[in-house]
């Protein structure tokens, strides 16, 4: 993954780049034009720039200054084992450069803006193969599929793992191994079959724990956060306040009318 900030304008030149790798690209600011053998396009907020392997390509700035993307770097083997987990999708090529801001992009865009703010998120593999899928998806894709019996017992499986660790860091690829499944195929099972993201399952426990700890104990906050997994205190407060509408003193002052409401942290 890389952070891209471009302060070109209408008077800078124009020059010939070529793609190391696969390239996904969320734009988050910024437009500006890209032209490779498959023609020209212009690139929005909201957009993912779709680059092949080895192509030449130039971006040009005619419309404005500046643009900043994340861009995603994938090995052609990577795409082929996430192209084999999607319905329909025989192709890994991209005969476009652009899927456009669609509205089922926006929490991807989300979550490309946040990564961006905190670069050593956990949640950033997942996110890297839910930008290849969403990539894939866009120009390939056939029906969805039904859930099906064998999937539905392994996430079943998946989830007794993840209760067991939950406090534990539990990477995509370390929960994918212990299924024996590939990491793409187990995220797209997984939310296939239980609705969300994994890293999204384990930190809405993760917080729901750190809850019941604050009503019922009386640990210091970064004890709390520690305990439920939590590398980093801010980040725990953070994360609570979006998912409870409080930050943890607040929470437990709330939850707990006999509080003083002095917190030790």
């Amino acid at each position: 993954m890389s952070e891209i900030l471009c302060r070109s304008g209408p008077r800078d030149p124009v020059f010939e780049e070529q793609h190391t790798w696969v390239s996904v690209s969320a734009v988050l600011s910024g437009s500006f034009t890209y032209r490779s053998r498959n023609g020209r396009v212009l690139l929005t907020p909201g957009s993912l720039l779709l680059g092949e392997q080895h192509t030449s390509f130039c971006c040009g700035h005619e419309h404005g200054v500046g643009d900043r993307c994340i861009a995603f770097h994938f090995q052609p083997e990577l795409m082929e084992e996430v192209a084999r987990d999607l319905s329909g999708v025989t192709r890994t090529d991209f005969p476009q450069h652009r899927l456009p801001p669609l509205q089922r992009l926006a929490p991807l865009i989300a979550d490309a803006w946040a990564l961006a703010g905190q670069p050593g998120s956990r949640g950033a593999e997942e996110l890297a193969l839910r930008m290849a899928g969403a990539a894939l998806r866009g120009l390939h894709a056939g029906p969805a599929r039904p859930v099906t019996a064998t999937e539905e017992r392994r996430m079943a499986d998946a989830l007794r793992l993840m209760e067991d660790r939950l406090v534990e860091p539990l990477s995509l690829g370390v929960l994918a191994q212990e299924l024996g499944m590939g990491r793409h195929h187990f995220l797209r099972t997984f939310r296939k079959v239980v609705g969300e993201s994994p890293y999204s399952y384990i930190l809405g426990r993760r917080l729901t724990l750190a809850a019941e700890r604050l009503r019922t104990g009386r640990e210091r906050i970064a004890d709390v956060a520690f305990a439920c997994g939590f590398g980093d205190l801010s980040e725990f407060v953070r994360r609570f306040r979006a998912r409870f509408g409080v930050t943890p003193s607040a929470y437990r002052v709330r939850a707990r009318p006999g509080s003083t409401g002095t917190e030790r942290v």
